[in-house]
């Protein structure tokens, strides 16, 4: 009987991507050895590293020869041979071989991905550098020191009149601030520039995300300009969107067809599986033995039951409710990664941006096997990717810079996790010039946001930098200037029940902080009762309860309630006032204020009551329903009803603008009535999309 090898092919795919991940960390290692000693034999005193790296690229030509994959296994050959070479000292691993052989791995990963997806791959990018690693060979003949490679085939230096390009982005394009109008404008002024809007992938407009790109174009580029110049413009995105160059004839009786080729993006930011370790398989399989034993001895009891069998039952329903929050627990370390799966692909990003930048940079990660939730891990990494981009272009200084300033000419972007009070926290920080605090001020002024005579904290003026639109740079570079991503980071970074927090010293450096829960599928909650109605409070957001009488509150002129804890003035958020319930109490002392606290701020919460501390089940509301400040998500308690989330960082943000705002944050009465299924209206913050 034969064997169906398509079933091995996911495994191959997972495991060769994983390989090549492996293979850039390691290159980038030998570099650095290298790099500080250029006359020791850095390969042979360090040979685990070349074998890591030789192992990698081998296991990838011997599987991709297995499973009929002819283009990977050609190519992986090619680069086996040079890799060979390395190892055995006939080619020294310079910057610029290093640099060639990361380039190579772009290539065969694009393969293998096209590969996985059944789709053609930039087959002339294959040829160019499958053409520089054979030129390498020929040239170990001559030398084994560092080389200048012969040129490269014509279709990367040669000037042609004519060009053909296609440039779709991937849908989260505007989520790393990048801008491709930006790159239009590049490539206009690179010669005489057609272009035609592929509509295709745009949805009906109730539908449509401001966030989320639909587009892409089909352009034709008419004059002396070579490949290199274009790929030039696209060096920063080439990873975020599907690219397609090809050289177009001089002269034709008839004008060419733009026409959209089938181009396949030459990275999966995404798995549907997870490799998990076999403990927690282990640790899974006893939890269902143990229900297994629990419920056979409880349908014993059922089919027996007389009263003196009522002390079992209870002992059996404990031990029913132990295994059951056992095998949650099981199943939710089952999708929990480590932050390596996302931290590993920055080292490569920080080589490349520095050089191009032309900083010395060096990135130092700690933390990375702090786990999370697959799901948010994969949200994440576009977020990141963008504060780390920010530290580089923005806070990292040029060596000359950092020379008259007294600092090393290397900078250093430090990117750390570590698990704290229920939460993933992730630092990343740079030792560069900082916020200039006068700078961000006089812009904030110029644009109406501050008062030039008031008194602002560091703080309210390093948060300015989280409003749509608003940069500093005077020059648009590939990732600042635009005006465009840190309030699309913040944005992102709370959908995901998160939040971002800004530290920064001029001259020292500066520092994100990013909060995120362990898992979007469980939550920690406090239940509390408002009116007829409960609500979850996340507890990671909870400080304190407290009561308060009426004269312990005031209200400024203008303002929110505001009352006084140790020291300082908290705004008060009444929940009855925000969705428009009754209230049960007739005083403020009979209801509770819960202190909450999100993205570095405070305020006062106040409820009727406190009704316990319990796991929910996390649902989601957005897909039927308006988001609405306030409320994050829903669940369903154990007595079968409805209970909205509440979002503490939409809390903490309405309690600190004016009340007129929170009221329109919130709604009118009739706007907050939510119908399910004919039930009574509930004043959760989300009305029905229709």
């Amino acid at each position: 009987m034969a064997i169906d090898m398509r079933q091995f092919h996911d495994t191959f795919f997972e495991e060769s991507l994983e390989g090549l991940a492996h293979m850039e960390t390691e290159l980038m290692h030998l570099e650095k050895v290298f790099a500080s000693n250029p006359d020791d034999d850095s390969v042979a005193s360090n040979p685990e590293i070349m074998n890591t790296i030789f192992r990698a690229a081998h296991s990838i030509k011997g599987g991709s020869s297995t499973f009929g994959f002819g283009d990977v296994a050609e190519f992986s050959h090619v680069l086996e041979s040079r890799l060979d070479a390395l190892r055995d000292g006939r080619c020294r691993p310079d910057r610029h071989v290093v640099n060639l052989i990361l380039k190579a791995v772009d290539c065969l990963r694009g393969l293998i991905v096209a590969a996985r997806h059944g789709k053609p791959a930039d087959m002339s990018a294959v040829q160019l550098v499958r053409s520089q690693l054979e030129a390498l060979q020929e040239d170990e003949l001559a030398s084994s020191r560092t080389r200048d490679l012969p040129a490269p085939s014509a279709g990367s230096t040669a000037a042609y009149a004519r060009w053909r390009i296609y440039f779709r982005p991937q849908p989260q394009f505007f989520h790393t601030g990048n801008d491709p109008l930006r790159i239009l404008r590049e490539l206009d002024g690179l010669g005489v520039l057609k272009v035609q809007t592929d509509l295709s992938g745009l949805p009906a407009w109730e539908e449509v995300d401001a966030e989320t790109c639909y587009l892409a174009w089909t352009m034709e580029l008419s004059g002396e300009v070579t490949r290199d110049a274009i790929l030039e413009v696209f060096d920063w995105v080439i990873e975020d969107c599907k690219l397609d160059i090809e050289p177009l004839p001089v002269a034709s009786d008839k004008p060419q067809p733009l026409v959209a080729p089938d181009a396949v993006h030459s990275v999966d930011n995404h798995s549907g599986s997870i490799r998990v370790s076999t403990p927690k398989v282990d640790a899974l399989i006893n939890t269902v033995g143990e229900l297994v034993i629990t419920q056979s001895m409880l349908s014993q009891l059922a089919d027996n039951f007389t009263l003196e069998c009522l002390p079992k039952l209870f002992i059996g329903i404990s031990q029913l409710e132990r295994n059951t929050r056992e095998l949650q627990d099981s199943v939710m370390r089952i999708r929990m990664l480590p932050l390596s799966f996302t931290f590993n692909r920055f080292p490569r990003l920080v080589r490349d941006i520095s050089h191009k930048l032309g900083k010395n940079v060096d990135l130092r990660i700690s933390g990375e096997q702090t786990e999370l939730d697959k799901t948010i891990i994969e949200r994440i990494s576009d977020v990141l990717m963008h504060l780390v981009r920010n530290c580089l272009d923005h806070g990292i200084e040029s060596p000359a810079e950092r020379a008259a300033a007294g600092k090393p000419e290397r900078g250093i972007i430090e990117l750390k996790a570590y698990q704290k009070s229920g939460n993933v926290v992730i630092e990343i920080s740079d030792d560069g010039r900082g916020i200039q605090r006068e700078r961000v001020f006089a812009k904030a002024v110029e644009r109406g946001l501050m008062s030039a005579d008031a008194k602002y904290t560091s703080k309210e003026i390093h948060d300015l930098i989280f409003l749509p639109g608003f940069s500093t740079a005077e020059t648009v570079s590939d990732v600042s200037g635009r005006g465009v991503g840190m309030d699309v980071v913040r944005s992102n970074i709370a959908e995901l029940g998160g939040g971002v927090e800004l530290d920064s010293e001029e001259g020292r450096g500066t520092c994100f902080t990013v909060r995120l829960p362990l898992t979007l599928a469980i939550l920690e909650g406090l239940s509390v009762q408002a009116g007829d109605h409960v609500y979850i409070l996340p507890l990671v957001s909870i400080i304190e309860s407290i009561r308060l009488t009426d004269d312990q509150i005031s209200r400024p002129a203008g303002g929110n309630e505001i009352f006084a804890l140790r020291q300082e003035y908290l705004p008060l958020v009444r929940l009855h006032d925000l969705f428009h319930l009754k209230s049960r109490p007739t005083s403020l002392g009979q209801g509770i204020i819960v202190v909450i606290e999100a993205d570095g701020k405070k305020a006062g919460l106040y409820v009727d009551d406190l009704l316990g501390q319990q796991q929910v089940v996390i649902k989601s509301l957005e897909t039927h329903y308006h988001r609405v400040e306030g409320i994050s998500a829903a669940t369903i308690l154990g007595d079968g009803t409805v209970a909205m989330i509440l979002d503490a960082s939409g809390l903490v943000r309405m309690a600190h603008v004016p009340s007129a705002v929170a009221a329109d944050a919130a709604g009118s009465p009739d706007s907050n009535a939510l119908m399910i299924a004919g039930a009574p209206a509930n004043p959760t913050g989300h009305e029905l999309r229709n």
